[in-house]
């Protein structure tokens, strides 16, 4: 009898210890160009949190982070980020490029494990698609308003990584705002 309740414990130990290491973040640009708020996160376009379609895309838009929560429509798994996925656990989908020419445009599909849904990305640094090393995950050096003012959105495309490029291409992940 001990020995099954020490064997049920370890067991539910583990399986707590692999869940917490799982995270929802936002993955944001590192420099805040010229957003007046938190700077720019991943975020599905055109939508608005719960009433967001993935049918529309991803772009590059002020993160709501600072109102106490990951907006709806910006969160990611980090344990998934090991395996190349870029999981948007919210609407139970996975970003993919369409193509790995510049100026392709980041859709989001039903996760299938294909090529075009693998990414390279650590958590910190350039997003690139695993197939096309030299392109990385870029927001538009133009900037356009949301519903409000206070919303700034740029595109989010794949362009050739660059170092003249790098304060359009550098992201990183957060829980909350840091």
């Amino acid at each position: 009898m001990i020995k099954s309740v020490t064997k049920a414990a370890i067991v539910g130990l583990i399986m707590s210890a692999s869940a917490a290491q799982a995270e929802n973040v936002e993955i944001y640009l590192l420099d805040m160009l010229d957003n007046t708020q938190a700077g720019y996160c991943i975020d599905i376009a055109k939508g608005k949190e719960e009433a967001a379609n993935p049918d529309d895309g991803l772009q590059g838009h002020t993160c709501y982070s600072p109102g106490g929560a990951l907006g709806f429509d910006q969160v990611f798994d980090t344990e998934q980020f090991a395996d190349g996925v870029l999981y948007m656990v919210n609407f139970d989908v996975c970003a993919q490029a369409s193509s790995t020419e510049a100026g392709s445009l980041l859709e989001l599909a039903a996760c299938d494990g294909s090529e075009a849904q693998s990414f390279v990305f650590s958590g910190q640094g350039t997003i690139t698609p695993a197939s096309a090393p030299d392109m990385c995950m870029t927001v538009a050096e133009s900037t356009r308003s949301g519903r409000s003012d206070a919303n700034q959105i740029k595109v989010l495309s794949l362009e050739l990584c660059s170092d003249n490029q790098a304060a359009y291409q550098m992201w990183g992940v957060r829980s909350s705002l840091e």
